[in-house]
Parts: structure tokens; sequence; C-alpha cells
């Protein structure tokens, strides 16, 4: 268990100041990331800013922006923040101003690799080894040695960026089959290097990107991680092996905490959500004849698992008595103060709320003053086809205009 976690039996208040590294955090909620679409050039937007002072206002912790790209072919979808010089004035604009709304903001950096795509970045998407989505069909390359030094850099030169920004964290997405996660997988990596074989060996990327970060950043800013326990796949990443990855980075001592999830962005994503199975909305925003061919298969290829609150859980607790140096962060189905307080009693230090904070801005400050409130999220899931325009949750229908009033969103 990590150092400074909630000891078993030990009375934590989740709604009181916290430690991340060597930022305070008023609580120990964080709004977890969920690409927001709102940076058509990859700069900051006012639209963006309204976004996340929302949740600022409404009581987290910390709030994450979210997709970052440290790289031009590392986008994942349109309208992302690319973390480049040309980004610095407006992410401190952001940073002021959640500051000024009392809470701290942290930039999820990334590169795509896989899910990257052709039709977004214009280039042949990076894989571990030669791979075919089966979500956009494109084709991967294999990453050069070389490359996957320079993307190394790049995380760290992504992580600097953020300081200058005036962030307080910067979040590794080290997950969901993003470029780092599909280096963990034995299916996509299949290559005859140092990076391959062993659950050590592939975990070799994911541990220097996070030594680069934090040689960068020193202890100006909290340092995270977000990583995928299982993505859901047969043969892909199995729980024993991220067990020894996290063990891996805790010993490496280069995090502040680490966001434990699930699923991937390649094969079966609704296995990372649960609930409804948006197939008519995912099919209203593709061109023909793809729109046809998910409405076909839309179901089979999305996944379709039922949700259930706090569906996390169960795998994220064995990660608990792994960890000795770094705090674990729960994230999946958690929607009210009970799941708060039952994440610090297993020994979590913070938790991660995304689309119940998508319905509900303020939510924390409901759950601080009522315990017994209930969010009001159904978890129909076409907040996720939202990312095509802008992320939003789709029952509220104010949140479907940006600051200048017009409509962005395409899910109703």
């Amino acid at each position: 268990m990590a150092e400074d976690a909630p000891k078993s039996g030990e009375r934590i208040d989740p709604f009181a100041p916290a430690q991340l590294g060597p930022v305070r955090l008023r609580n120990r909620i964080i709004k977890a990331a969920t690409s927001e679409g709102r940076s058509p050039d990859g700069l900051v937007t006012d639209d963006l800013i309204d976004f996340h002072t929302r949740f600022a206002r409404g009581g987290v912790g910390m709030t994450t922006v979210a997709y970052c790209t440290v790289a031009p072919d590392g986008a994942i979808a349109p309208g992302q923040i690319l973390m480049s010089r040309r980004a610095v004035p407006g992410l401190q604009r952001l940073s002021d101003a959640v500051h000024a709304a009392g809470a701290a903001v942290s930039a999820q950096l990334g590169h795509g690799g896989v899910v990257a795509t052709r039709k977004v970045n214009g280039v042949t998407p990076k894989a571990p080894s030669r791979f075919l989505n089966p979500q956009s069909f494109d084709y991967c390359r294999p990453i050069t040695r070389d490359e996957i030094k320079r993307v190394v850099d790049q995380f760290g030169a992504a992580a600097q960026v953020a300081v200058d920004g005036g962030f307080d964290a910067v979040e590794l997405h080290l997950g969901h089959l993003y470029l780092p996660s599909s280096f963990l997988s034995p299916t996509m990596n299949r290559r005859k290097d140092e990076y391959c074989g062993s659950i050590d060996n592939r975990a070799r990327f994911a541990r220097e990107i996070a030594g680069r970060v934090r040689e960068v950043v020193g202890d100006s800013i909290a340092v995270t991680a977000k990583l995928s326990m299982d993505d859901g796949t047969r043969g892909g990443i199995a729980l024993a092996e991220s067990l020894r990855v996290v063990q891996l980075l805790d010993n490496d001592r280069h995090l502040d905490a680490i966001e434990l999830t699930q699923g991937s962005s390649v094969f079966k994503p609704l296995y990372m959500f649960r609930g409804g199975t948006p197939v008519d909305e995912f099919a209203a925003v593709m061109p023909p004849p793809m729109n046809l061919g998910v409405r076909l298969i839309g179901k089979w290829a999305l996944g379709s698992y039922p949700y259930s609150d706090m569906y996390m859980l169960e795998s994220a607790r064995q990660f608990v008595p792994v960890v000795e140096h770094t705090p674990l962060i729960l994230l999946g189905g958690i929607t009210n103060a009970d799941h708060v307080q039952t994440a610090m009693r297993e020994g979590f230090s913070f938790v991660a709320m995304a689309r119940a904070l998508l319905r509900e801005p303020d939510l924390i400050n409901q759950i601080a003053t009522d315990p017994a409130k209930r969010s009001r999220c159904d978890h129909n899931n076409k907040c996720m086809v939202t990312v095509f325009g802008r992320t939003h949750c789709v029952l509220d229908p104010t949140q479907r205009y940006g600051t200048a009033g017009t409509e962005i969103g395409t899910a109703g």
C-alpha cells in the first residue's frame, strides 16, 4: 500500500484538502479526462475554458484537460490541443481561470498510436508492430527505435509546455491501447527488440516516458499516469501483467499517482464505459456506407456490457497491496458520496469521475452538502458520440451550445 494512502479502517474525509505530490488539492475528487473537441486549431478556446471552470466551480479538487497530444501525428480526434509553444498563452488563461474557481488543473498527455487515424492526421499511424485497426481500418506501421526515443522526448517537451502554461499536473496516458499502452499488449507487440518479450520489456516504453517527464518537470508539478488493468480482449493486456507494470512504475518513483482504468479504444470500447450501446447515434455521425455497417454490426463492434456502480473496483482493489510509494486513483461508476467513501476505505487516495460530472458539473458541491444526493446520469453513453463534435451530456440541452451560441454537437 502506498505510503500516504488511507490505511485499512482509517477514516478519511474525501472532501478535506489532500496532497498530490507537490500539489495541494482542496479535496480528493478529480474530474477524469474526457476528450472535449473544443480546440479546432489545436489551441485553447473560451469554450474549453468555460467547460473546465464549470467543474472547478462545481467543487472538484482537480480537473483534467483532454486529450492533449504530444505530437501532430498523435491526435485521435478533431479539436484536440497540440502541446506546442503556441499553446502556452491559452493554457495559461485556462489554468488561471480554473485556479480562480478554486481547483487545480491537469493536462492529459498522450500519443494515439494505433488509435490515431490517417483521416485526422494525414499520416500512417504508428504501432509496436504491423497492425490493422478494426475500428478505422487504418494500416498501422511499426514504429522504429529512433521514433520511440523521439516520442519519449515529445512527452517531456509537452510536460514542459504544461508547466509553462501554469498547470498543476500532467497525466500520462498509458492506457486504452494508445501508443504506450499498445506496447504492453502481447497481441499487438510482436517486436524483436528490447521493447518486446517479457512484461518487463513491454513496460520499458511506458517507464521511459514517466522517467523523462519527471526529469523535465522535477518537483514543479505532479505527474500521474492512466494505466489499463486489462483491455477486455483475449490475448491482450491481462490483470496479472498489469500488476507487474504498476509495481515497476511504483519502484521507479517517477509518478505521484496512478489512475487505474480498463478497456481500449480499439476493441469493444464499451467495455471501458459500461451501460448503453448507442448504435443509432454512432451511425448518424458516420458517412455512407460506414453508417450502414455501424447499424448492422455496431453492437458487436462496440460491445455490450451492463452498467454497475463502481464496476472497476473488483479489479482495482488488487493493486492496493502492490504499491508501496504511489497513491492510486479509482475510476469507474463513482457517482455519489457512498462510492467516494468506499474508495477511501479500500485504500485508494483519490477518485476520478467523468460521465456523472458531464451530467451535473456541480455534483461534488451537491454531494458534499447532501450525502444522500444521487447522480442524474443514466449511463446511456450517448456522450461518447459527441466527441466527434463537442463533448457534452446529451440529456442537458444547454450543453449543446458553445460560447458563441452555435450548436456543435451531433447527438441528441
